[in-house]
């Protein structure tokens, strides 16, 4: 990549999870980083950069750029500016794709917080070959999706034995406010089921997965932990599909490898009461006056306070087996939707951006672009990445 004007550039930061990505990189981006923000009002930034001198009085000199996503040229010349973009303007499958596309052709290495299934497999179609030509890496969910879940196996993943099947389960527990982006992007994906699976055999069609090694994502049944007493609930999200990318890449995960997926529940009821209020939802969201009614009950750019942020937390548990040994792990943090997000994401484009990685190109995960360098930064940022228990 010739030499850029910026490091990394924060597409997004007026909104509220931009907003703490950004106070996040004003308060860690090391000495020296040449950042920027952009968006379509440069009032807002301007109000934005106010806010972050007020944390690092350096940031009064951070380099405004104005972009729209309705303006490919605006976009293209963002991509050209810099080694690195983080976007948190979502829903992604409506706003996201132009900045794909510029990344992809620029080399720019590119990262956001999507949790969209059909976005992501749209992406690959479109924009991975481009990217692999260019350098470019496009690393899809760097936030609660997926990074917990696709560090927590990789680091599972390294305390089993080599060469030998191996079978993963994950068990997510957490208190914590969905934001309004994870809440509109829930709606684009129940109102296009039929398009989102449609895509995903597109997906699958093409890419090409190991010959000689199997990756199994079975959907689990429901059923009862005896070492922890709780139900574990198959969850049918992002998740498990870019942990099966990170194994279908990645010898280290064994000739056969199998990760299942759950919330991990105390109660049956509240199973129930959440399987029918998704029910209802992924109903009506099939209806357009419904669906534009329940998109106005909570907004992208929302958010709550410091104070309930503080309450909030999550947790996931992972237990592993192979060749006659079992571990369990844990990935844990702060609030997961806010915070802990908005710290992965940056950390994520530090890492592209300064670390020794290895060398990849188009649409990668995190444990494939960037492992080790991206666990031992989580690690120091704050979150608990541990081994509970050997066997």
């Amino acid at each position: 990549m010739a030499e850029r004007e910026y490091d990394l550039v924060l597409f997004g930061g007026t909104g509220f999870t931009g907003g703490l990505t950004a106070e996040y990189l004003a308060r860690n981006a090391p000495e020296g980083c040449r950042w920027a923000l952009a968006g379509r009002s440069s009032a807002k930034l301007e109000r934005l950069r106010d806010r972050l001198a007020r944390i690092n009085a350096a940031c009064a000199e951070l380099s405004l750029l104005e972009a729209d996503v309705t303006d490919t040229g605006s976009l293209r010349r963002l991509a050209e500016s810099t080694r690195v973009v983080i976007t948190t303007v979502g829903p992604y499958l409506h706003y996201g794709e132009a900045l794909v596309a510029a990344c992809a052709r620029s080399g720019t290495d590119y990262v956001d917080l999507t949790g969209e299934p059909e976005f992501v497999d749209r992406m690959y179609l479109a924009h991975h070959e481009t990217a692999r030509a260019t350098g470019a890496r496009l690393v899809h969910a760097c936030g609660f999706d997926s990074v917990p879940y696709d560090l927590g196996v990789y680091f599972t993943v390294q305390h089993l034995p080599k060469a030998v099947p191996l079978t993963v389960e994950g068990q997510v527990r957490a208190q914590a406010a969905f934001s309004g982006g994870t809440y509109a992007s829930a709606l684009t994906a129940f109102s296009r089921s039929r398009q989102m699976a449609q895509t995903a055999r597109r997906r699958r069609a093409v890419e090409k997965r190991p010959h000689d090694r199997g990756i199994h994502l079975p959907t689990g049944p429901l059923y009862r932990d005896r070492e922890t007493g709780r139900w574990l609930v198959p969850l049918p999200t992002l998740d498990p599909q870019i942990v099966g990318r990170s194994a279908a890449a990645l010898d280290r995960y064994g000739p056969d490898f199998t990760y299942r997926h759950y919330a991990a529940v105390k109660r049956l009821p509240t199973i129930a009461a959440a399987g029918l209020g998704l029910g209802v939802l992924g109903i009506l969201a099939q209806i357009p006056p419904a669906r534009s009614a329940l998109g106005n009950l909570r907004k992208p750019g929302e958010g709550p306070s410091e104070q309930r942020r503080l309450r909030s937390w999550f947790s996931v548990r992972f237990v592993g087996e192979g060749g006659g040994e079992r571990v369990v792990t844990e990935f844990a943090g702060g609030d997961p939707g806010y915070d802990e997000t908005a710290k992965m994401l940056a950390e994520s484009a530090l890492c592209l951006a300064f670390d020794e990685l290895p060398t990849t190109a188009g649409q990668v995960t995190t444990a494939v672009a960037m492992g080790d360098a991206l666990l031992n930064r989580l690690s120091r940022a704050g979150m608990t990445i541990r081994v509970v228990q050997r066997s």
